[in-house]
């Protein structure tokens, strides 16, 4: 009988501490209110008229959060302040984790408005002129992302051989016309319209200052790994909540607001 009732308390003790170890990845699984990140203009709207009515539909309360710069969506989602952002290619969500040590992934891609070059000077690119200065990102990955598109415009010719995602200003080969690079603050940009003759500007910015993307001497075609990525940290990848955030992005619903609200955004292969 003693021993039956020592069997009996070692079982209990140890239903107890497997329930203490499960407790924390039950409650992870049965998280239900989550808080997004995005830059401003359109990829918080995104979120707003697309992702999160969805979700909200799953029994999900989802606040989100605005910001106006590329380097604080990832730092409040490492530090736990969100679940998870959308706002970034994964050329600079790879180079971001990698300089800075942090245990963030993507999980999906999503649209995004795309790259433009725009001017109150000028009327198109074949009216560019000697010294002309062009406003573009001054953050490495969208730096890169600009010169590339000068580069396709036969403005300017890059070193050969260089990675096209990873070049400087110290890769540009020739500069026939001696244009003046200015790199600035992406979210800045649009106020230099009314003095540089030409401004590379990110889509969701651009859209955010006012300007539309009709406006646009010329939208890029925007290569596939300049598509926005979802991100959360490493450990939630598989957690049901980040499951259904990718589930929304596939949504036949989320694609009819695309249609309906956002005209000429570049989109990934599955919301063609």
């Amino acid at each position: 009988m003693i021993l039956a009732r020592r069997g009996l308390m070692t079982l209990a003790l140890a239903v107890s501490a497997l329930s203490t170890v499960l407790a924390p990845a039950a409650r992870a699984q049965d998280k239900k209110e989550l808080t997004l990140g995005a830059t401003a203009g359109s990829n918080i709207e995104v979120l707003r008229q697309g992702i999160k009515p969805l979700l909200e539909k799953q029994g999900y309360k989802v606040k989100l959060v605005e910001f106006n710069d590329y380097v604080q969506p990832n730092v409040a989602l490492a530090q736990g302040a969100l679940d998870a952002n959308f706002f970034q290619h994964i050329i600079y969500l790879n180079r971001f984790r990698e300089d800075r040590g942090l245990d963030i992934v993507d999980i999906v891609q999503g649209p995004m408005a795309p790259f433009g070059i725009y001017s109150k000077k000028r009327k198109s690119l074949a009216d560019v002129r000697p010294g002309d200065r062009i406003t573009l990102a001054n953050d490495p990955a969208n730096l890169a992302h600009g010169l590339a598109l000068l580069a396709d415009q036969k403005l300017l010719t890059l070193r050969p051989g260089a990675d096209p995602i990873r070049v400087t200003e110290k890769d540009i080969a020739s500069n026939p016309l001696k244009l003046k690079l200015q790199p600035i603050e992406a979210a800045q940009i649009p106020r230099t319209l009314d003095d540089a003759e030409y401004a590379i500007v990110n889509g969701n910015f651009a859209i955010s200052s006012g300007l539309k993307l009709s406006d646009a001497l010329l939208l890029e075609k925007t290569p596939d790994h300049y598509m926005l990525v979802v991100a959360v940290k490493g450990k939630d990848r598989n957690q049901p909540w980040a499951r259904a955030i990718a589930d929304a992005f596939h949504a036949p619903e989320f694609k009819t607001v695309l249609e309906r609200n956002f005209p000429g955004y570049a989109r990934p292969a599955f919301l063609q």
